[in-house]
């Protein structure tokens, strides 16, 4: 008895109409990439474990999709740390390698192979599937396109304001109307954890308030209760839960309240270069704020970290990024600093659905169809399709004489505006008819002038 075919959740197929609109966003994003200076790279979907393991947090390593060794390699099982309930001890014994969780680590881990051929700062965009095992939901997937572009190789914040470009040429370019691009800084939760006299607890701050968006400020201040951070400290932090005003107002409350240390002031200074530029540049659409219980649960992260939202559409962060100084080092290659923004182009497709936002003519891949009335005719349209295909006109031959209603069918299900009708009359006449499938109008017109068109 057969199954019923199915894949796993939190994967999905993709028809051919959402692949046109999928590669609609990945070529915008890629148009844009080249038009800062950014170059292509690819690297494979599967890294060595210890390659990904200890750089995402706790919570990310949790997530990375492991693959199991095989043949002799599997007698190296550690079955007594299985019988011990040691599940890490276990895992690390039955595999080395895994999917990649991102496109970051795995570039760092690139450029540190690579640096003899390459030129610094080296600028590149990588668009790829990544994978996590995290619990399917709306916008949520194991199976995900990351599309990428980062800068390694300088600490200049010049790069931070460029993505920041980015992100607003880009969905400027898809047609989102109102979007916002959140920005913090990681030496500005630094100086707070400082301030607090929590220094040593700034991972778990950090993870803590990243979450404020989901489970509110009570949530956020029961888990930093939960992860030992004193009373005291959350008191001093509470305020910061709800500050308000514009982006001036707000560092100038940020620099009263880390005026005693110098990380935070020197990420209030970080932030105030980029403002000022983007304030003398402009953006097209999008809004830039400061977003100081902005924190991204990555340990990478050192200085400047972004998110992007599309407001009135309730879908979570659509892109994302910030700067990492030592994420090379952790592979030998020290004074490397990078700075880096991702699309989701998954949920990005998700919101442009919601909104209706993608062009109508995208699915229109063919322009003519040619009707089929038989052999002859069909080698002689043959021929006229090849002169089309030479002048990067897309057009298709129906592959059989079938009835003429199933045919014109096929044509309104592809959504191809033009069919050709080319009958012995037309042959001998050197005629074609081209029927308008949208408004039902046919013309004829010679054989040359539909070329010449």
């Amino acid at each position: 008895m057969s199954t019923k075919p199915s894949i796993l959740k939190g994967t999905r197929d993709f028809l051919p109409d959402t692949m046109v609109k999928r590669n609609y966003i990945f070529n915008t994003i890629q148009t844009v990439f080249q038009k800062f200076g950014f170059l292509p790279i690819e690297t494979p979907c599967i890294e060595k474990t210890e390659t990904l393991l200890g750089k995402y947090g706790e919570e990310g390593d949790r997530l990375i999709f492991r693959v199991m060794n095989q043949g002799e390699s599997l007698k190296k099982a550690d079955l007594k740390a299985l019988e011990d309930g040691n599940i890490g001890r276990f895992s690390n014994s039955i595999s080395d390698k895994a999917l990649r969780y991102d496109l970051t680590v795995p570039f760092a881990r690139f450029v540190v192979q690579n640096q003899n051929e390459l030129s610094f700062p080296f600028k590149r965009y990588q668009i790829q599937p990544v994978w996590r095992g995290d619990r399917p939901a709306r916008g949520r997937y194991r199976e995900f396109y990351q599309c990428d572009a980062d800068v390694v190789g300088s600490d200049s914040l010049i790069f931070e304001v460029e993505l920041v470009q980015i992100f607003d040429e880009v969905l400027t370019r898809l047609g989102l109307p109102d979007f916002s691009i959140k920005i913090n800084n990681r030496k500005i939760l630094s100086g707070i954890a400082e301030v607090c006299g929590e220094s040593e607890n700034l991972i778990p701050i950090t993870v803590a308030i990243d979450k404020l968006d989901k489970i509110g400020k009570g949530g956020v201040i029961e888990e930093l209760k939960n992860r030992g951070i004193s009373n005291e400290a959350i008191q001093k932090i509470d305020p910061l839960f709800e500050l308000s005003g514009d982006n001036e107002n707000k560092l100038n409350v940020l620099k009263d309240f880390l005026a005693e240390s110098d990380t935070g002031l020197k990420g209030i200074e970080e932030l105030e270069f980029v403002f000022d530029a983007i304030n003398n540049l402009g953006l097209q659409k999008a809004k830039l704020e400061l977003e100081v219980t902005l924190a991204r649960g990555l340990n990478y992260y050192t200085g400047a970290i972004f998110e992007v939202v599309a407001n009135n559409v309730n879908m979570g962060s659509i892109c994302g990024g910030g700067r990492y100084d030592d994420l090379t080092a952790l592979f030998g290659l020290k004074g490397m600093s990078g700075v880096g923004i991702s699309f989701g182009a998954d949920r990005i497709y998700d919101v442009m659905s919601e909104l209706d936002l993608f062009p109508n003519e995208l699915l229109r891949t063919t322009s003519y169809l040619f009707i089929n009335f038989g052999e002859k005719e069909q080698m002689y349209c043959m021929g006229l399709a090849n002169k089309l295909r030479a002048e990067n006109i897309s057009c298709e031959i129906y592959p059989e004489s079938k009835a003429m209603k199933k045919q014109m069918k096929y044509a309104n299900d592809r959504g191809i505006p033009n069919v050709v009708l080319i009958g012995s009359k037309e042959m001998e006449e050197g005629v074609v008819t081209i029927k308008d499938m949208t408004s039902g109008n046919q013309v004829t017109k010679s054989v040359e002038e539909f070329l010449k068109h």
